[in-house]
């Protein structure tokens, strides 16, 4: 695929891991390489580039769920190469790639949703993010639950779980996050059924904990403060949908700040929703 005569939109691949990884630093964004080769290296998943002058000069990335949910992410424009219609190419690319799924979404930026607005994309909901930049004790877990780490023979349970309450099978994902970061995976079992997990993931700038899903808010709480043990004084982000206010109270009252938020979008047609209402800390704007 081509735009115009200076700008041609192609397949990301690893070699471009360099100036991907250079571009997203620049934003300051928290990607780590590792963050994006589980983007690239998926075959499953679609990331392009915009090269201009045998330059990158801009990437965007669609996450595949298992052909239900196209995951639009990372993207990213050169400061240079701004206001000549490359991030509208990146995207008009990317929908096309993207019709093999039954849907697709992403987190925009205020920046970005009214560009993703005239794509048409619909608002679903807003995600904050807040971030600590040396993390405390969130406080004393009195909620009752016990919250242990995740082991490999529990994985299948948590993925056919996050199936159910994101909406689409996002297995490759939690999968990776698990064998990647294996100590930031804890769940609550109540009554010998999950009542609650999250992961975490290392980062550039911060460390992310999220996805985290809960049937109640003090299982949330507790698997918050159990993920928080090892990250004393150290920067944490979170991304936290908007209707979680007495949890965000709590987060501020330990220390967090919003920063700014996300749009959650979708393309047409909502078709897999999921449960929110489980879900508090998402896995981030690039993954969903």
């Amino acid at each position: 695929m081509s735009g115009n005569s200076d700008v041609s939109i192609r397949p990301m691949n690893i070699n471009d891991l360099k100036r991907a990884m250079e571009l997203s630093y620049l934003e300051g964004w928290n990607q780590t390489e590792r963050d994006w080769r589980l983007l690239i290296e998926n075959p499953l998943n679609i990331c392009i580039v915009a090269e201009q002058n045998n330059l990158v000069a801009g990437t965007a990335t669609g996450l595949n769920h298992s052909n239900e949910v196209g995951w639009i992410g990372m993207v990213i424009v050169d400061k240079t190469c701004r206001g000549q219609g490359v991030g509208k190419m990146l995207l008009t690319s990317m929908i096309e790639l993207l019709s093999v799924v039954r849907s697709v979404k992403l987190d925009a930026t205020p920046a970005g949703e009214p560009l993703y607005r005239k794509l048409g994309f619909t608002e679903e909901r807003l995600i904050y993010r807040m971030t600590n930049p040396s993390s405390g004790n969130p406080g004393k877990d009195s909620s009752g639950f016990e919250s242990i780490k995740i082991e490999p023979e529990s994985l299948p349970t948590i993925l056919n779980l996050d199936r159910e309450l994101f909406g689409a099978d996002r297995a490759y994902l939690i999968r990776t996050l698990f064998e990647s970061y294996p100590g930031k995976a804890f769940m609550i079992r109540n009554n010998g059924k999950p009542e609650g997990y999250v992961f975490g993931r290392d980062g550039i700038r911060f460390n992310h904990i999220g996805p985290l899903f809960a049937f109640s808010p003090d299982a949330a709480r507790s698997l918050f403060i159990k993920a928080s043990e090892s990250l004393f004084n150290k920067p944490v982000v979170l991304d936290v949908l908007d209707d979680k206010t007495n949890f965000t109270t709590w987060l501020e009252s330990a220390g967090f700040v919003k920063q700014r938020y996300f749009i959650r979008m979708y393309l047409n047609n909502n078709y897999y929703p999921g449960q929110a209402q489980y879900q508090y800390l998402i896995a981030g704007p690039e993954f969903g």
